[in-house]
């Protein structure tokens, strides 16, 4: 997440709300101007809006490949935890033993 400045000098800082047991609960943006408490700090950093979309328009081209190596990997080796026929629909789970007891 981004400190986002917005066209009107404002900016957009990204704040998370965590329970007392220390797990996030979830992110957000509030919106603070110029004056307020650690304005300054966050200034320092801030993108424009503009800025923003195109990093993250720059990190989804940079993990294009590393997507499509896994996808490559994923089909030459199987989903790891799911054994070697995962890609067909069978997980090697309740086939039949030949015994009589098994699905049929």
């Amino acid at each position: 997440m981004f400190v986002i400045r917005l066209p009107n000098g404002n900016l957009m800082v990204p704040e998370s709300v965590i329970s007392d047991g220390g797990q996030l609960i979830g992110d957000a943006y509030v919106e603070i101007s110029p004056g307020e408490a650690d304005y300054e700090r966050f200034a320092a950093r801030a993108l424009t809006e503009d800025e923003a979309a195109e990093r993250r328009r720059q990190w989804q081209e940079g993990d294009e490949p590393l997507r499509r190596e896994f996808l490559d990997f994923l089909a030459r080796h199987g989903h790891p935890g799911r054994g070697q026929n995962a890609g067909d629909g069978h997980s090697g789970r309740g086939q039949n033993s030949g015994d009589g007891n098994g699905p049929a």
